[in-house]
């Protein structure tokens, strides 16, 4: 095991970059390859060996029978995917639809429901495209961002992810924008009966809210118009992105386009610029992040490395830690509206993020400079700081969401657009409760008898599930709850022998495969309960058994089991050592994130030797 540990800190230590941090790749399939290529031929931009260059990623993961998928054990196809593949390399010029491999791919999307079985996003994206029309009426008017902050619904109750894209999506909405260009293929063939945007009336509160705001008067329909503007022009980050997010951005530029601004205007030309430096090449294919994930992957790897013994005075923690510093924020940003009287001190996901800080890149940047506040001063000015605003965003439930306080209204799920409680709500959940109480307990000295933990220990006894697992809101998904609830509460002193503990430790051992280590299948967030993926992953295996050890007085033999399970993965990997570990959208957004396969495991075999010394083979 130790041999193993040194190889996970010397792959870690020589993939630092020059700045300190981690450039790790964040990989969401193809979607984003396809929306760049659609992007640039959408604008007249000739970037002919980017676009091939994405061509030829896309088509690197076609499956046999024409399909994308975006999980390997999806089944036979994504019609989503499939056909923001297929659109993409349509339109990039390289490939015919007379190729066989595309033929392949119309007769799968035909085969699963055609243009109207896609996401509702990439309707939005083929509607601002020419390729499928605009509803009559969208779900909710633009109008609405009017609505001030007293109002018991308006824009603030949204996420700030939910934000961050519909206020665009709706200003070219209400405009009805598309864009088409002389080169824009015909995707007419592809629709497999009727359009339809799939959003029926309901008679919930938004059904309400838009009845009152529909026919508004002109004057008022451009003032919140014009709030939209100031507000996506107030929210663009120094790489000229929306966010620092593709969607937001790629809407932000057809939100500017349909009011007019040309393609040349300084906030597309540096919009466009941002979206290509999300670049990055795996596997010797080139891929369009998403966003970057810099911060937290500096912020995970400093701390497993200083798990494992490496000292707070090697170059490579100096550095790292350097580089955290450097982006804690002292920026007010959204979150500041239901939170007024804290001061920013928090971490945000990308290498690009001044605003739009969370609590869990927050608390993961804590743990790797624990250390150095000891020691000083600048660092002891940033722990504190960063500790008040953690603690000041836990919302009044007692949990912790990730990015705002108190933005959890259950009524956001009635309204009719796909994976609406993933994209408009940011509740509590076990896995931002269940680190922040780890963090708390293992590096800030605090006990469960602390008033604002003991709210979240409650808070995580009250939404364990009845097999005794949490769902993890951004992982995959119950084996990440599980553990995240599981090492928290053990953090902060909730014993081994407490029932909770041994309800979640027996569902963890249940579920073990039986090669001695855990795989969780992407199909859980969907299906709402714990799908087995039928194999195991070094990542899921490492999340497992870190719990496991968290709650164990001794090493156990299905401890023992898992640690050589792992080795074994970490040995000869295999298909699942790229399988995805985390999530932004059930049934639509899945994250491969590259430092997950070093970081776990180190981890893991750090805490199983910290707590029970080297395991006997």
């Amino acid at each position: 095991m130790a041999d193993e540990r040194r190889v996970l800190i010397d792959a870690l230590k020589q993939s630092q970059a020059a700045d300190g941090s981690w450039r790790f790749p964040f990989e969401t399939g193809i979607s984003t390859d396809a929306y760049m290529i659609i992007l640039l031929r959408t604008l007249g931009i000739h970037d002919e060996p980017l676009i091939q260059a994405l061509v030829e990623r896309i088509e690197s993961r076609q499956d046999a029978n024409g399909a994308w998928k975006l999980f390997a054990d999806e089944g036979d196809g994504n019609v989503t995917a499939t056909t923001e593949a297929y659109y993409a390399l349509l339109y990039s010029g390289c490939r015919k639809k007379t190729d066989p491999h595309m033929q392949k791919a119309k007769a799968c999307i035909l085969e699963m429901g055609g243009l109207e079985r896609v996401h509702l996003f990439t309707k939005v994206m083929l509607a601002l495209t020419g390729q499928y029309p605009w509803p009559r009426r969208f779900p909710l008017p633009l109008a609405f961002f009017l609505l001030p902050s007293s109002f018991p619904l308006n824009m603030y109750d949204l996420s700030v992810y939910g934000r961050a894209n519909m206020v665009p999506l709706l200003v070219a909405a209400e405009r009805r924008y598309s864009r088409k260009t002389g080169n824009s293929p015909d995707l007419s063939d592809l629709a497999a009966s009727r359009n339809d945007w799939r959003l029926p009336e309901t008679e919930a509160l938004w059904s309400y809210v838009k009845r009152s705001l529909t026919g508004l008067p002109a004057w008022l329909r451009h003032a919140a118009e014009q709030r939209a503007v100031r507000y996506m022009l107030e929210h663009i980050e120094p790489d000229g992105m929306l966010y620092s997010y593709f969607s937001s951005t790629f809407l932000l530029i057809f939100a500017l386009l349909a009011l007019g601004y040309p393609k040349d205007d300084p906030h597309i030309v540096r919009a466009v610029r941002g979206l290509r430096s999300l670049r990055t090449e795996i596997d010797g294919h080139t891929h369009m992040q998403y966003t970057t994930a810099s911060v937290w992957n500096t912020a995970l790897a400093s701390y497993a490395l200083q798990e494992a013994g490496v000292p707070l005075t090697d170059r490579t923690i100096e550095k790292a830690n350097r580089y955290l510093l450097s982006r804690q924020h002292i920026r007010y940003g959204d979150w500041s509206v239901h939170n007024p009287h804290s001061l920013p001190g928090g971490w945000g996901f990308s290498d690009v993020n001044t605003m739009n800080p969370d609590v869990d890149d927050t608390t993961a940047a804590l743990r790797a400079i624990r250390r150095a506040a000891a020691k000083e001063t600048a660092f002891r000015h940033a722990w504190d700081r960063a500790n008040r605003w953690l603690f000041s965003m836990q919302n009044d439930d007692g949990g912790f969401a990730a990015f705002e306080k108190n933005v959890s209204h259950r009524f956001w799920r009635y309204l009719p657009i796909e994976g609406a409680e993933f994209l408009l709500m940011d509740p509590s959940t076990a896995d931002l409760t269940g680190r922040t109480l780890e963090y708390a307990g293992t590096f800030a000295g605090l006990t469960k008898d602390h008033p604002a933990l003991a709210r979240a220990v409650k808070w995580l006894f009250d939404h364990q599930e009845a097999d005794g697992s949490w769902y993890g809101r951004w992982g995959i998904c119950y084996v990440y709850g599980t553990w995240a609830a599981v090492t928290g509460l053990s953090a902060v002193g909730v014993p081994p022998d407490h029932p909770a503990m041994q309800k979640a430790v027996h569902w963890l051992l249940r579920i073990q495969n039986n090669d001695g280590g855990w795989g969780e299948s992407c199909k859980s967030d969907g299906a709402k309960t714990y799908v087995s993926l039928g194999a195991s992953t070094p990542v899921h295996t490492a999340w497992a058994l870190d719990a496991l050890i968290a709650a164990a007085r001794q090493p156990t033999p299905e401890i023992k089991a898992g640690i050589r399970a792992l080795i074994r993965l970490l040995r000869h990997p295999n298909w699942t050592a790229s399988y995805p570990a985390g999530q932004g959208m059930a049934g639509a957004f899945y994250i491969h994130y590259h430092s997950y396969r070093y970081i776990f495991p180190l981890l893991a075999l750090s805490h199983y030797e910290q707590k029970f010394g080297p395991l006997d083979d």
